[in-house]
Order: C-alpha cells, then sequence, then structure tokens
C-alpha cells in the first residue's frame, strides 16, 4: 500500500508508563530513510512529539515524521503500545500519499495519512538489497559534507578551518574518484584520504562545533561520511540506530550520559591475543538474554573518536592508558557504544542501565583505558594454546582479510599491516611472518597480564579454548555465573563456526605450520609459563 521499498520493517512494543526520551537520528541509514509508523495496539494516552509538535497516533492511521529533529515517545498508560514500523527511502508511488496526506494544526515536521485496502499482495513487496556504497561516490559525499555544514552553527572559530579541511577532503576524494571508479585495488588510497582528513579535522578542533539540533558536528561527519565511505572495514549497513540527544552524547532512553552509571552496568569485555576464538565465544555469549553488543568488533566505536584514531595517535601502537580516557574522549566514547547496542532479537535497550558484552582483539593493549572509562566493567581472558594461536595469526595475515592499517606510514608496501598495532612495531619491518605474529603475541599478552593481575580477581575470570571447544554449554555457563549474567539456553556439542575463520577448523592444524611455529616458541617460553600460572590461579 505504501509504494515504497522496504528496509528494517518489524513491530515495536513499548511497556505501560516507559518512553522512549528525547533523541536524535544522525546515523547514515537515516539520511535518506522515512520511519512510517502504523499503530496496531494503542490508547490516548500515547504522545508522539517531534520538535514542537505532539500528536496521538490512532490505530490505523499511517505517519511519518523528521527523524532529525529533536522526538521522542510517552506511554502514560497501563497497556504496552505495539506500532508496525516501517524503514523506507521511498517510492514511486508513495509520494502521492505524503501529498495528500494531512497536517497537525501547527506547522512542524509532521504529515499523516490513513491508507486505504489497495489488493497488494505479499509477493509484490519490494526490498531493500542495497543500502550503502562499496566507494562513496563524490557526489553524495558533496551532498552529506554540504548538509551537515549547513546544519552546524557557524559562529564559532573552529568553523572555518573545518570547512576548509571538508572541502579539501572532497577534492581529494573526487580526484581519486575520477581515476580510480569503486575498484578495490584504490581503496588504500581512499583509506589514506580518510585517515588525512581526520587528522585535519583534529586539528582544526571540529570536535567543538555543535549542529542547530545541539549534537556535535563531528559525531554526525563519522556516521554519514568518514565511517561508511569506503567497505573496506566491518560497518553498519543497515539501520544502526545512533540516537543523539542534545550535546551530542546521550543515546535513545538516556536522559543523561555525563555519568557512566546512567548507561552501563559491570559491563563485560572479552580480551585476548588476536585469533584466539574471541569471535566464537563472543557470538556464543552474546545469545544471553538482556545483554547487548555492538554487533561485532568495535574498531569504528573507538577509532572512530578522532583523538583515538591512529593518525591522531601519530600511528604509535593501539596501546592506551587511562591517562587517555579524558572526562570529554569518556563521554564521546561511552555514547558511541550506547548508540550502537542491540539485544539476541537485534532490539534497542528501552531504559538503562544495560548490561553490554565487547571483543575486540585491540583491547588487550587498552584495558587500563577501558577500565577508566567504564569503573566496573569485568573482563574474561580469554587462554588458547600459544602454538594454535600463532599458526592462526600468520594465516591470518596471509589472508589479507584482517588488514587494519592498509597503508601504515613507514610499513613495508608488499606485506600490509594486519591485526593489532603494537608498540614498537616499526622495529619488525623487513622481519619473517613468525618473528611479526609472535612479537604482537608477546606485546598483548605481557600488557594482559600486566594490567589484569592490578584488578581485583571478583571483576576477571579466565576461560579456556579447549573447555568451550569440548563442552561449550558447561563453560559458557561457569563463565555467565563468574559475570552474573543470565542463561537460559542448552547448547550443542557442535558449535557454529564463527565469523571470522579463515579455514575450516581441525584438531592440530597448527603442526601445518610447526616448523615456523617450533622457531619461535623458545623464545615466547617464560611468558607462556606466565601465562599457565595465571590461569591455574583463576
Amino acid at each position: 500500500s505504501l509504494g515504497a521499498s522496504l528496509g528494517r520493517t518489524r513491530l515495536m512494543r513499548l511497556s505501560g508508563h516507559a518512553e522512549v526520551t528525547p533523541h536524535i537520528d544522525t546515523h547514515y541509514y537515516w539520511r535518506d530513510r522515512m520511519r512510517v509508523h502504523v499503530p496496531v495496539v494503542t490508547q490516548p494516552t500515547v504522545t508522539f512529539h517531534c520538535g514542537a509538535d505532539a500528536v496521538h497516533m490512532a490505530a490505523g492511521e499511517c505517519w511519518i515524521f523528521d527523524t532529525w529533529s529533536l522526538h521522542r515517545v510517552i506511554n502514560d498508560a497501563e497497556r504496552q503500545r505495539i506500532h508496525l514500523v516501517a524503514d523506507t527511502v521511498g517510492g514511486e508511488g508513495m509520494w502521492p500519499l505524503i501529498t495528500g496526506g494531512r497536517t497537525p494544526q501547527h506547522k512542524g515536521a509532521w504529515e499523516a495519512r490513513a491508507v486505504g485496502k489497495t489488493g497488494t499482495s505479499i509477493d509484490k513487496l519490494q526490498f531493500e538489497n542495497f543500502n550503502a556504497p562499496r566507494v562513496m561516490t563524490p557526489w553524495e559525499v558533496k551532498d552529506h559534507i554540504w548538509f551537515i555544514l549547513g546544519e552546524t552553527v557557524q559562529n564559532h572559530p573552529a568553523y572555518p578551518g573545518t570547512a576548509q579541511a571538508c572541502m579539501h577532503f572532497l577534492h581529494t576524494w573526487r580526484g581519486l574518484w575520477s581515476t580510480y571508479g569503486d575498484g578495490e585495488t584504490a581503496w588504500p588510497f581512499y583509506r589514506s584520504a580518510l585517515d588525512r582528513f581526520v587528522q585535519e579535522l583534529q586539528g582544526a578542533r571540529a570536535e567543538q562545533l555543535v549542529l542547530r539540533t545541539g549534537g556535535q558536528m563531528i559525531v554526525s561527519l563519522f556516521s554519514l561520511v568518514i565511517d561508511v565511505a569506503l567497505a573496506d572495514k566491518v560497518r553498519d549497513d543497515g539501520g544502526g540506530e545512533r540516537r543523539d540527544a542534545p550535546g551530542g552524547v546521550a543515546p535513545a532512553a538516556a536522559p543523561s550520559v555525563r555519568k557512566e552509571s546512567n548507561l552501563f552496568d559491570r559491563p563485560v569485555f572479552i580480551v585476548n591475543p588476536p585469533r584466539s576464538g574471541s569471535t566464537f565465544l563472543f557470538e556464543t555469549l552474546q545469545q544471553a538474554p538482556n545483554l547487548y553488543t555492538v554487533g561485532g568488533e568495535s574498531h569504528g566505536v573507538i577509532e572512530g573518536v578522532p583523538a583515538l584514531s591512529m593518525p591522531g595517535r601519530n600511528w604509535e601502537s593501539n596501546r592506551l592508558e587511562a591517562r587517555d580516557a579524558t572526562p570529554a574522549i569518556a563521554d564521546m566514547l561511552r555514547s558511541r557504544f550506547a548508540g550502537g547496542l542491540r539485544d539476541r532479537d537485534g532490539l534497542s535497550p528501552t531504559r538503562f542501565p544495560v548490561r553490554m558484552l565487547e571483543k575486540t582483539p585491540k583491547n588487550s593493549l587498552r584495558v587500563p583505558f577501558m577500565e577508566a572509562v567504564f569503573p566496573d566493567a569485568r573482563f574474561i581472558y580469554l587462554y588458547r594454546d600459544a602454538r594454535e594461536v600463532l599458526a592462526s595469526m600468520m594465516e591470518a595475515w596471509e589472508s589479507g582479510r584482517f588488514r587494519t592499517y592498509p597503508m601504515l606510514p613507514g610499513w613495508e608496501r608488499e606485506r600490509p599491516w594486519s591485526l593489532l598495532l603494537t608498540p614498537g612495531w616499526r622495529a619488525l619491518n623487513g622481519l619473517p611472518l613468525n618473528q611479526i605474529v609472535a612479537a604482537q603475541w608477546t606485546a598483548a599478552t605481557r600488557a594482559l597480564l600486566d594490567d589484569l593481575e592490578r584488578i581485583p580477581a571478583d571483576r576477571r575470570t579466565v576461560a579456556r579454548y579447549d573447555a568451550l571447544v569440548a563442552d561449550p554449554d558447561a563453560e559458557v555457563r561457569r563463565l555467565c555465573a563468574a559475570m552474573d549474567l543470565q542463561w537460559d539456553r542448552t547448547l550443542g556439542k557442535d558449535l557454529p563456526r564463527s565469523a571470522f575463520t579463515v579455514s575450516e577448523p581441525q584438531a592440530g592444524k597448527w603442526r601445518k605450520r610447526e616448523a615456523e611455529v617450533m622457531e619461535v616458541l623458545p623464545g615466547l617460553q617464560p611468558l607462556i609459563d606466565r601465562v599457565l600460572r595465571f590461569v591455574e590461579a583463576s
């Protein structure tokens, strides 16, 4: 009946005496999409506020509104409210509905329309199949940047320099596009341009600029351009509902995030060297009820904060200390995490604080920082036999799927940098691959042991990869008990392969690279012995 291409579509419930507190949808997905509401179960005390307007959406009506404006929902009744909600870019048949709709008495962002029966059948529905580019065209980049600059409060000293950085980036991107188009061979050049753009924005102090809606200009710039302009990294292509309240820091249903306790309750971090099986563990634990995640690894969430990006840190390493968690950075990071949270059913939190699960192998170098940002954080150290980890790390480098910094300044171009960036990485230039991954494993493991040993024992535990493989149900139940997490499922003996598996798992697979592993193992043995003592004592 809408005559539109449908994106994410679902039934959404708001419990009695609950609300979705004021927020603004700034994610890329929302830039060109409308959210259509069709009330199914409601009552007159449910009110929807957008800008200066407030209306009751009656059952059977059909509404759209301006998600860029501040909006909220209040259910001031005992009964739940249920809406059918469809996200859409529109379509040929939708425009007549909009132009023929009615608006509230006061001029605002609202239009409404009762949609009658049209005889449309389910098999004729059209669905989105493409909602983010491989490489964003210069015309789309220009559209987003001009939109953001137009929405920015301009009477600020940082505005001219920020605008100049945006224009420089636009010219660079247009030049790359005219030469390479969206070909993957040019992706490193595009990534380099994005990294330089972030550096220039930091130099212009763009983080000080605000939008007319009250949000941070830099957050919208990352959401609409920097995080989605290039598909060389994992990204949210479909409706990650980033919701920023006035001030650019509060997510949906969070009236304030100036204090960490308003958002998170004992967040759980899985920490380990790369290729230890953390995706396997994460994808299993995220099935726990009332547990929220950002859906995967948080590279973009963390390094999307300009001061935490590698260009912003002069490409030193992924190591972050407690002193790096300034109040402003901590607020922004908590907001970025909260804005992307989903539970096991894909639903956003309706109220805070929440339990969050996070895993990114780079966080093996960030434990003091994460503890400063999340003071009541819990940590699960995932232990896996070093021989298996080293072999898997070499396989990851050679696969080309884990290139975290493909244009790392000063690093050999024939072997793009993969996995976490460790302190002292420059000294590894030209070394054999087994020595490079041994150095990465050593840096991550030593940092983890040094940092975790300083954390009270009741806030950390150890997970064993071999135990997880042998009896997933028993190991997961033990971990949930240690982390005070609920668990309501029974796992079989064989769990699905994790999303980042390179080749088929099998016992003793590391022996295919036994010579390379055994060459570096003697130098690692003292640290391996320390790991085993830590595991046994935990």
